[in-house]
């Protein structure tokens, strides 16, 4: 009996060089791939070949480089990292790159209309597996496997198998899908999905926002997944405004899936991971209290039009607690100016918070919000191992941009529930 194919199995299919037939999960194949995404780690591919000029670039229209992580500068080894770059896409005519006014890779990947459904994307970023939620299939590399991916655009991938998250019932007004994440990784672990497709479905998926969408697929990776996906619906279509969208994937109804897990999160409270692991987490009501130096809001995981709107919507009128630093950080210039222009960014700073430029500075620790020795934050950032943030004494509590708003006001960790959203 001849069985259906998972969306996984699908696309990687359709990007097949080698071999003849068709492949499915366990089997090995050299495929394609539609876009590289890169970008500071690039430059470690270039001092491992001896230089810019020792790499070839086989479509300079699929190549996509960022300066995102450390943007602009804050230390000379940055900058002469920064100039490195600069002169590869100069001398490869780089079409599509991204300078350090511009954002976050990952959300300028799906703004910008780079990353379509049905797509093969690779990039040089853990969180690369973010575009799963338009519907494309997109996972990381390391500096030396994207030399293949450079000089042929295409190298070997594992098919993956398929779990299936089945997610029902109408999440409560005060739920995101960081929420879901924190929920689902304090479940069923780290290592769940290690090399495998993570597939969201039902009714709670559909009714999610595209923004909580891509925060679930994002964290998809701190379960071990190889690849995240969405099946692409109406709401998918309109968010990366492209409605001629031809190959539309979804998986078959008798696709062999691994496992199906069914979870219902009508009744889900707000959830918090607690120091210093994503799955260390449990309902809000395990951490009430706990005083907090800083409150950040930000990152290619809950740095959107979604998160900045709840976190104003809260802040109107109130104010930051006085022995809290409110730091926020837009996912990209674009969505920057969007909340300018609709009064979000005069709130947050009239609040007392502080809004910086797009990177991933304070998310990884490089600078515009590093935590010092024994500080406690309360982050909507994908990870809180020790150090992350800053000091290897600090402590990251990792929660939705709800929860971080009226933390922000009392200055420790609260319930949203208390105030009336």
């Amino acid at each position: 009996m001849v069985m259906g194919l998972t969306a996984t199995e699908k696309i990687l299919n359709n990007h097949r060089v080698y071999p003849d037939n068709e492949v499915y999960a366990g089997d090995y194949l050299i495929a394609f791939v539609d876009k590289i995404m890169a970008h500071e780690a690039l430059t470690r591919t270039i001092d491992f070949l001896g230089g810019v000029d020792k790499i070839n670039v086989w479509d300079s229209k699929k190549l996509v480089i960022f300066l995102d992580h450390w943007a602009p500068a804050p230390t000379i080894e940055v900058a002469n990292m920064h100039i490195k770059i600069r002169k590869f896409v100069k001398e490869k005519k780089i079409q599509n790159f991204f300078d350090v006014n511009s954002g976050i890779c990952h959300q300028i990947m799906i703004e910008k209309n780079l990353v379509k459904p049905g797509e093969l994307v690779i990039g040089t970023d853990s969180h690369t597996i973010t575009y799963g939620a338009v519907g494309a299939l997109s996972t990381a590399i390391g500096p030396i496997d994207l030399i293949a991916f450079l000089e042929a655009g295409k190298n070997w991938f594992k098919v993956p198998k398929t779990i299936v998250f089945e997610i029902d019932g109408k999440p409560p007004k005060f739920i995101l899908g960081k929420d879901i994440s924190l929920y689902l990784l304090s479940k069923y672990g780290e290592s769940l999905a290690i090399y495998k497709t993570i597939e969201y479905r039902g009714e709670a998926i559909k009714n999610l926002s595209i923004d909580s969408r891509l925060t679930l697929a994002n964290m998809s990776v701190e379960m071990g997944a190889k690849f995240s996906f969405i099946e692409p619906d109406e709401k998918t279509l309109n968010y990366i405004n492209s409605k001629e969208v031809k190959n539309i994937v979804k998986s078959d109804p008798d696709a062999p899936f691994e496992k199906i897990f069914y979870e219902d999160v009508t009744d889900l409270p707000p959830y918090v991971a607690a120091p210093h692991r994503p799955s260390n987490g449990a309902p809000i009501d395990n951490f009430v209290g706990v005083k907090l130096d800083m409150v950040f809001v930000g990152s290619c995981t809950n740095g959107r039009y979604e998160d900045l709107f709840w976190l104003a919507k809260i802040l109107k009128n109130k104010k930051v607690h006085k022995d809290v630093r409110l730091i926020v950080t837009p996912a990209s210039r674009d969505m920057y100016l969007r909340a300018l222009k609709d009064g979000l960014i005069e709130i947050i700073v009239k609040a007392g918070g502080i809004v910086t430029n797009s990177t991933c500075g304070a998310c990884i620790g490089g600078h515009l919000g590093v935590l010092g020795d024994e500080e406690v934050a309360l982050s909507t950032t994908s990870r809180n191992l020790r150090g992350r943030m800053g000091s290897m004494s600090s402590k990251v509590y990792l929660a939705s941009p709800i929860v971080a708003a009226v933390s922000a006001i009392k200055g420790e960790i609260t319930d949203p529930r208390e105030f009336n959203l």
